[in-house]
């Protein structure tokens, strides 16, 4: 059978002053219809120029050099995309082969309405009449199944969740009955449960258009969730293809392994997470040794024996806690009328109590909305809350003001989900994590405080040059460094880190989470670690609170939580996690379709 579609010696290259960058390089791979391909790798590998140059959307100072992207038509002919016009192009985009971006706020113009924005595409492409393309979209929005399809249709994106937005986005997609849909990264930032649903959305209509689906991640769970092949994508080429059960139970190549080995594994407890280098020695050039070691001899070398768990918690537990909070309650008021009266309140966080103890990670999860990172914020009073105390070494933060709050502040400090917008643009890394320094008068004088810089960007492992250069020039993973060495600075006994590997690689969350503990455990450091991914916190945390609709749904050692989950909140979270068993799941996907067959 002949495939859907054929790439053949694709490369796309960008040039910048006077380097070249070889972000796709002589990439070949097919796509056949009804397939699922899954294309894995970190930022940088390629994968996101290799969807783009498929859709033709690679503009300056980027170019497709060379290859052949062959199209199987309807009409049973084929099509060379890479040979037409800009002008035959568009007829393809869209309407043959259509693309789900991965951030839908920015993919969506936030000055038109959600219908609006799908039926443009069938205006276009089917020539329907305005009321007919609205029809049409709301039926579209009854297939994604998104709450009151008659109202979404009038509505603006930022009314939107982050899932329902995602749902426009395929409901775009597949406006005009595409033969090929490319995914990605559609479930990145995404909570488990809003995942899921994305992800059993996607099946359902691949299955009802027998469409070839390209899916994108960085996440190897997702993928076992979904493909029937993978391609692994490693600086602009493909190092190793097959299908997803030989990927995932006989990886050949050791990039594909160190994927595989840095996602936290939910069943058993690691000191350290592994990473790509502990399965191949990267050189400055791009080259690499191949370590030999398999994916069960890095997990097993790292093991937290049950002995070591018992200890640490007697230890933990026999102190006083750090942190307590009692009772609170930050509640938004609901505003109506010209006079802006309040007519209901949203709880985002309703009567919450807690204890944190010197030296731990206490975990706080839940899907979006839950109040966790308004929890986070109102334990710092960056949101008052409404009631409630928050003793922070026996002092009531609420009876704080001017001076002493922001005294109180050097003691607590937060690490935000997006490193870059929480870095300002115009200032030098150093300057950025010498300027808290500079406001609290810590240390006798410049000369000591930029030492001191220095030092915390070795510790986070980074490099002194680092300093005058801007946060632009590093990656996402270094950004979250210099916030991890900023929140640092000022020698801190509290660190509320909120989502702080959440948009990351699996090979760079697991060295910032390595870090972490790493620094705990130098430092003595606590940690409050918020997150939507149960895995990752199930990691790093000794306790784990499972936070539900402003509420506090249930608390317990992290490892219990997990296995023996008391709450139906808490069984459908862990449930909603991808691929919690990745050979019971592909074992499940391949039988169910060989029964279909």
């Amino acid at each position: 059978m002949k495939p859907l579609l054929d790439i053949r010696n694709l490369s796309t290259r960008f040039q910048i002053s006077e380097s070249e960058i070889r972000a796709v390089d002589n990439v070949s791979f097919s796509l056949q219809q009804g397939e699922t391909l899954g294309i894995v790798g970190e930022s940088g590998s390629g994968k996101s120029v290799t969807a783009l140059s498929l859709m033709r959307l690679i503009s300056p100072p980027g170019q497709i050099t060379q290859g052949e992207i062959i199209y199987q038509t309807r009409k049973g002919g084929q099509e060379n995309l890479l040979s037409i016009s800009e002008a035959e192009m568009r007829a393809f985009r869209g309407n043959e082969i259509a693309m789900i971006f991965q951030e839908p706020m920015t993919s969506l113009n936030p000055v038109f309405s959600c219908g609006d924005q799908v039926a443009e595409g069938l205006i276009l492409h089917k020539k329907l009449s305005k009321q007919e393309a609205r029809e049409q979209t709301i039926a579209l929005f009854e297939k994604v199944k998104l709450p009151d399809p008659k109202r979404m249709v009038d509505a603006y994106p930022h009314q939107l969740s982050g899932g329902q937005k995602q749902r426009v986005m395929i409901a775009m997609a597949m406006s005009c009955e595409p033969r090929v849909l490319i995914a990605d990264e559609p479930t990145t930032s995404l909570d488990v449960t809003v995942q899921a649903t994305i992800l059993d959305l996607m099946r359902n209509l691949q299955e009802e258009n027998t469409m070839g689906l390209i899916f994108i991640s960085h996440d190897l769970g997702v993928i076992a969730e979904i493909a029937d092949r993978v391609v692994v994508m490693y600086k602009g080429k493909i190092v190793e293809e097959g299908s997803v059960r030989d990927i995932f139970f006989k990886p050949q190549h050791p990039y594909t392994k160190g994927l595989l080995a840095c996602r936290p594994p939910l069943t058993k407890r690691l000191h350290v997470l592994p990473t790509i280098n502990d399965f191949m020695n990267v050189e400055s050039d791009g080259s690499f040794t191949e370590i030999n070691k398999s994916i069960d001899e890095s997990l097993n070398v790292q093991l937290v024996t049950a002995e070591e768990t018992a200890k640490r918690h007697l230890e933990l537990y026999a102190q006083s806690p750090i942190l307590q909070v009692q009772n609170l309650k930050t509640w938004f008021p609901v505003q109506k009328g010209i006079l802006r009266k309040a007519t209901d309140f949203i709880k985002a966080v309703d009567d919450v109590s807690f204890e944190v103890y010197p030296g731990e990670t206490l975990g706080l999860v839940g899907e979006s909305g839950c109040g966790k990172t308004t929890l986070g914020r109102s334990i710092l009073r960056l949101v008052e809350p409404r009631e409630g105390k928050v003793i922070f070494k026996n002092q009531d933060l609420a009876l704080l003001e001017g001076r002493s709050l922001r005294e109180m502040r050097k003691h607590i400090q937060i690490i935000f989900q997006d490193p870059y917008s929480s870095l300002n643009p115009h200032m030098i890394v150093g300057e950025a994590i010498l300027e808290p320094m500079t406001v609290h008068g810590l240390h006798r004088d410049k000369k000591e405080r930029k030492e001191k810089v220095f030092e915390l960007l070795s510790r986070v492992n980074l490099k002194p040059e680092h300093f005058n250069r801007y946060p632009n020039e590093f990656s996402g993973g270094q950004r979250q460094r210099i916030c991890i060495a900023r929140s640092l600075a000022l020698e801190p006994e509290l660190i509320i880190c909120d989502e702080c590997v959440s948009a990351l690689d699996v090979s760079i969350q697991a060295q910032i989470l390595n870090l972490l503990n790493e620094l705990k455990r130098d430092f003595g450091f606590t940690f409050i670690f918020i997150s939507h991914d149960l895995g990752v916190v199930k990691f790093i945390s000794d306790r784990i609170i499972v936070m539900n609709q402003g509420k506090i749904e249930e608390i317990g050692d992290a490892d219990e939580l997990y296995s023996f989950p008391k709450t139906e909140y808490t069984k459908r979270l862990i449930a909603s996690i991808p691929a919690v068993n990745i050979e019971e799941t592909i074992s499940r996907r391949l039988n169910q379709r060989n029964v279909e067959k």
